[in-house]
């Protein structure tokens, strides 16, 4: 594999080590606001923001990774009986179409990052935390993706075999 494929996985896997503790993270503060909220009668002001921007980030770092491990929802009940010729040119459009939508994501969602952030847009709650915050992983995240897509483009055309995931 060229060391620029392998560089760039093991930062995918860095990516969803992140996605996990920010998952572990906002579980934490959930169950702080229930116990804050319901035993102390005393609510947090932070919890639920900070614990959606934590599903956020981790929910977009994670992209990457589960597509590498084809550990993404798959709806196979047809692709299984394709001939592996076939089926192997399925994924290719697949892939080629994912790329495209990322692509398009992570260019207008940094023409919205960008927005926000010269505007100084913030996002009305308690925090009043700048929109932006939430905003800029989906770019970053969404190119990230692409990238990912395109390696496993090239993974294709080299004809290694193509993951199967844990489904099955």
């Amino acid at each position: 594999m060229p060391p620029l494929i392998s560089y760039f996985e093991r930062i995918t896997l860095c990516f969803a080590w992140v996605a996990a503790w920010l998952f572990t993270l906002a579980g934490a503060m959930l169950s702080y606001e229930v116990v804050a909220r319901y035993f102390f009668l005393s609510p947090t002001k932070w919890a639920a923001e900070l614990s959606q921007l934590c599903l956020i980030y981790g929910t977009l770092l994670s992209m990457s990774w589960l597509l590498q491990h084809r550990r993404h929802i798959q709806i196979n009940a047809v692709t299984s009986f394709l001939p592996e010729r076939v089926h192997r040119m399925t994924v290719l459009m697949t892939m080629v179409i994912l790329f495209i939508f990322c692509a398009y994501v992570a260019f207008f969602g940094w023409v919205i990052f960008e927005d926000s952030f010269a505007r100084g847009r913030t996002t009305g709650s308690l925090l009043d935390l700048p929109a932006w915050i939430a905003e800029l992983p989906v770019p970053v995240c969404f190119a990230v993706l692409g990238a990912q897509a395109l390696i496993e483009i090239w993974k294709l055309i080299d004809g290694r075999p193509i993951p199967k995931g844990g489904h099955e």
